[in-house]
C-alpha cells in the first residue's frame, strides 16, 4: 500500500456522500463525487459550492481558498474516471445488494493497491466483504452527519482488513481534522451500539408518566446534552432511530443495555415521524418554538435552603443533608419512599446534574411538604426544578448510568477502549462528556451501587452492573 492518500472518491451524491468529499477537497485531496443519476451530481455540486461560499463569507477560506477547493472537485456518472484513485468511500443506500455490485464494478476499475471503504452505519463490514475479490483492502469509514461538522470518524476492520489498510484510512481521517477511532466489527459499532440507553430510557420515563417530554428534555439540556432524547428522535426521525433501536438489538439477540420501546413503535406505527412529517413527539407548525415546560413555584430562600444548597454542590449520589424537620438528598437509585423510610423523615430526593448547570433539575419526594424543600435547595444553587414521579434512579441519574453500563459492556468485549469510546460519544454524538469521564467524576464503586439499587427497584436485570464495571470499582 501507498503512503498518502491524494485521491479519492465518493459513491453517493446525497448530502453525505457530498459531505464528505467536501471535508477531503478542504483538507488538500482531489476528489470525484460519483453518482448514477445527474440530478443528484447537480444538487452536490451545487449544495458543495454553496457550502464553501459560506466558509469565504464568514472569513473562514479565503476566495482562493475557496476556488482551489472546487478546482479539486469533479462530479461524474462515469465509475471509470474513478481508476486512479487510492480510496473510493461508498456513501449509497442501506442495501447490502445494491452495495455489492458497486463493489464488483469498482474492483473492476481500480488499482490493485487501492482502498474500498463504506460509510455504512449498521452493516457488518465482515459481511459486505464476503462479495469483494480483495476483502483484505476493504474496511469500515463511517462519517457522523453533518461530515463537515461533526469530527467522529470510526474505522472499523473487518475480519479480513489488513491492519495496514485500517491504519491508513485512520490516518488519512485524521489529515483531514477528524478524530478517527479504530472500531471492532460489531452491531452499531461504537455510537449506535453505546448511545442507545439516552432514547430508550427517555421513552421508558414518559411511558411510565415520570415526567411531560419537555421536561425530559429540559433535564438533559440543562445536563450539558445540546438536545433532550425526544427532540433529538424527532430531529433524526422516529422511524429511522427506532430501525437503529431494533437493528441493534436483534443484531444482539436481546442481550442490550436497551430495549426497543413500544411508546416509539406507536409514532411510527402513526406517521409521526418527527420533524419531516409536522409530528413526532411534538408537533411542529411553521415555527418550532421552545418547549415550555411547567417549574415549580419557588419559596422564598430561607437560610436552612442555602446550607443544604452548599453541602449538596458536587456532593456524590447517597448525599442527605437536613433541611429544617426533613431530608434533602441527590440519588443513589432507590425511590425518595425507600429514603424516607431509611431515614425515618420526609426526604426531597434530586435527580443528578452538574454543578455549573442552571437548571432546571429534576426531583421526586415522599411526601408533599418535601417539594418546599426541593425548590427551595434549588433556588439557593441558582437552578429551577420540575417535580417527577418516584422512580428508581428519577431519569438523568438512570439514563447517565446505563450508558456508562453499556460503555463498560463494550470495553469488556473488546470493541474500543474507554478514551476511544470517551471520544466517540464527544465527538459522534456530541455529548458534554464522555460516559467513563461522568464514571470518575461520580466515581464508580458510586456508579456501580446506584446501578444495582436501579435493577433491585425496576426488578429488571436490564439494569445489573456491567462485569467490567464490577471489575473496575
Amino acid at each position: 500500500m501507498g503512503e498518502v492518500i491524494n485521491n479519492i472518491a465518493v459513491c453517493g451524491a446525497g448530502a453525505m456522500g457530498s459531505g464528505i468529499a467536501q471535508v477531503a477537497a478542504q483538507a488538500g485531496v482531489r476528489v470525484f463525487v460519483f453518482d448514477v443519476s445527474a440530478d443528484a451530481l447537480t444538487t452536490s455540486r451545487n449544495r458543495t459550492l454553496a457550502d464553501v461560499g459560506k466558509l469565504i463569507a464568514k472569513g473562514k477560506l479565503t476566495a482562493e481558498q475557496g476556488a482551489q477547493i472546487g478546482e479539486r472537485m469533479r462530479w461524474t456518472s462515469d465509475l471509470e474516471q474513478l481508476g486512479n484513485c487510492d480510496l473510493v468511500i461508498e456513501a449509497i443506500i442501506e442495501d447490502a445488494d445494491i452495495k455489492a455490485q458497486l463493489f464488483e464494478r469498482l474492483e473492476g476499475v481500480l488499482r490493485p493497491d487501492a482502498i474500498i471503504a463504506s460509510n455504512t452505519s449498521s452493516l457488518p463490514i465482515s459481511r459486505l466483504a464476503r462479495s469483494l475479490q480483495h476483502p483484505e483492502r476493504f474496511v469500515g469509514m463511517h462519517f457522523f452527519n453533518p461530515a463537515t461538522v461533526m469530527r467522529l470518524v470510526e474505522v472499523i476492520s473487518g475480519a479480513a482488513t489488513a491492519p495496514a489498510v485500517a491504519q491508513r484510512v485512520l490516518e488519512a481521517a485524521q489529515a483531514w481534522g477528524k478524530i478517527a477511532i479504530p472500531v471492532a466489527d460489531v452491531p452499531g459499532f461504537i455510537v449506535n451500539r453505546v448511545a442507545r440507553p439516552f432514547y430508550a430510557e427517555a421513552f421508558a420515563a414518559l411511558n411510565e408518566g415520570a415526567a411531560e417530554p419537555e421536561a425530559i428534555d429540559a433535564l438533559f439540556r440543562a445536563a450539558g446534552f445540546r438536545m433532550g432524547p425526544l427532540e433529538l428522535t424527532d430531529l433524526i426521525g422516529q422511524d429511522v432511530n427506532f430501525a437503529v433501536a431494533r437493528s441493534v438489538f436483534d443484531s444482539y439477540y436481546g442481550r442490550t443495555r436497551f430495549v426497543p420501546q413500544l411508546r416509539q413503535a406507536a409514532l411510527v406505527d402513526a406517521g409521526w415521524l418527527g420533524r419531516k412529517s409536522g409530528r413526532g413527539v411534538y408537533e411542529y407548525g411553521d415555527a418550532i418554538a421552545p418547549a415550555a415546560v411547567r417549574i415549580g413555584v419557588a419559596p422564598e430562600v430561607c437560610a436552612e435552603h442555602r446550607q443544604a444548597a452548599n453541602a449538596l454542590k458536587d456532593a456524590p449520589p447517597g448525599t442527605f443533608v437536613r433541611c429544617g424537620a426533613l431530608f434533602v438528598g441527590v440519588t443513589q437509585g432507590l425511590t425518595a419512599r425507600q429514603e424516607s423510610r431509611a431515614l425515618r423523615a420526609s426526604v426531597a430526593l434530586l435527580d443528578w446534574s452538574p454543578s455549573e448547570g442552571t437548571g432546571p433539575v429534576g426531583f421526586a419526594v415522599s411526601a408533599k411538604e418535601a417539594s418546599v424543600a426541593a425548590l427551595g435547595t434549588l433556588a439557593a444553587m441558582g437552578k429551577t426544578g420540575v417535580e417527577l414521579s418516584d422512580r428508581p434512579g428519577l431519569i438523568v441519574a438512570r439514563t447517565l448510568a446505563q450508558l456508562v453500563n453499556a460503555a463498560g459492556d463494550a470495553v469488556l468485549q473488546h470493541v474500543a477502549d474507554e478514551a476511544g469510546i470517551d471520544a466517540a460519544l464527544k465527538n459522534g454524538a456530541n455529548y458534554p462528556f464522555g460516559p467513563f469521564a461522568w464514571a470518575d467524576r461520580l466515581g464508580r464503586k458510586v456508579l456501580v451501587d446506584l446501578l444495582h439499587a436501579v435493577a433491585e427497584g425496576t426488578g429488571d436485570p436490564l439494569y445489573n452492573p456491567s462485569q467490567y464495571l464490577r471489575n473496575a470499582a
